[in-house]
């Protein structure tokens, strides 16, 4: 179901490197709620990516000459979405936020990883990659998620939410290859249980630690819980928009790519060619476009 001519190409691209060393503690919109969802996210991505690489190149050995490909260009995206989001935690600490209970409870849920068969660690990765995948697609198509950020900011969620949506069909492809032998009731059933308790385990801790941080910020008790709600779910509500795509996984015969989304990435590289190829413009092609 991954589009033939698809193309998976790392972008090697830094940002907030040019920023002043303290990044404003409510860097979206000067909102409290919607700095917590993604600083609370970021701090899951450079443990959880590394734990999304070692599952799926467990499998690599045996696939398809293509396949063995996109693995390795998904391993090259996600290293280095993982230092760019290193470097992004980094300016929130130095905002002035403690990351250490979230981290750690990142940590321990990795810690039980180890202890079960790979292919299980798989089918987690798959899961949580169609997260990432679907919220990803809002990030690109509905432009209030990042209104209040700064361009290096900004830019640096849309480029790791457009290299999301490419390698979207990577886990899930080697999903298939290594459990090829499998009979379709029996994916669907695992995989269907799998995506449960990922989700009850993704939402109650991404709620915990937005709690975590705003708390550090005084804001607690029901005014925190109904407004994490609020943000996640009513406005912008980057889980109710993404609660569709997250049922098609039950689908019979779903696969990511039955929603080919690659004009959101598109859309990115033009944005983004535009904004790296505006200064270079000459003062008689400024005059000519005016």
């Amino acid at each position: 179901m991954t589009p033939a001519d698809l193309t998976i190409t790392p972008r090697d691209r830094r940002f907030g490197r040019r920023q002043p060393n303290v990044q404003q503690r409510w860097w979206n919109g000067n909102d409290p709620f919607a700095t917590a969802f993604y600083n609370a996210l970021s701090l899951t991505f450079p443990k959880g990516e590394a734990f999304f690489v070692e599952s799926v190149k467990a499998f690599r050995d045996g696939t398809p000459e293509r396949l063995a490909g996109e693995i390795r260009a998904f391993t090259k995206q996600e290293v280095m979405h993982s230092r760019e989001h290193v470097a992004f935690n980094r300016r929130v600490v130095d905002a002035g936020y403690d990351v250490a209970r979230i981290e750690a409870t990142v940590a321990e849920s990795l810690e039980l990883t180890k202890h079960r068969p790979p292919i299980a660690n798989l089918v987690v990765t798959m899961a949580l990659e169609h997260f990432t995948a679907i919220i990803a697609q809002q990030l690109l198509s509905d432009p209030r998620h990042l209104a209040g950020a700064d361009e290096e900011t900004r830019q640096m969620w849309r480029w790791h939410a457009a290299e999301e949506i490419e390698h979207k069909g990577v886990a899930y492809d080697t999903f298939l290859h290594a459990t090829r032998d499998w009979s379709r009731g029996r994916r669907w059933k695992v995989k269907s249980i799998v995506m449960l308790k990922v989700t009850e385990q993704f939402v109650t801790k991404r709620i915990r630690g937005m709690l975590d941080l705003l708390a550090q910020d005084g804001i607690t008790g029901p005014r925190a819980l109904f407004g994490v709600l609020n943000y996640a779910f009513v406005r912008p509500g980057m889980l109710r928009q993404v609660a569709g795509a997250w049922a098609s996984w039950f689908l019979p015969g779903f696969h990511p790519w039955k929603h080919d989304d690659r004009a959101l990435i598109e859309l990115y590289e033009s944005d983004y060619r535009d904004a790296i190829m505006a200064p270079a413009a000459s003062p008689a092609t400024a005059a000519h476009a005016a």
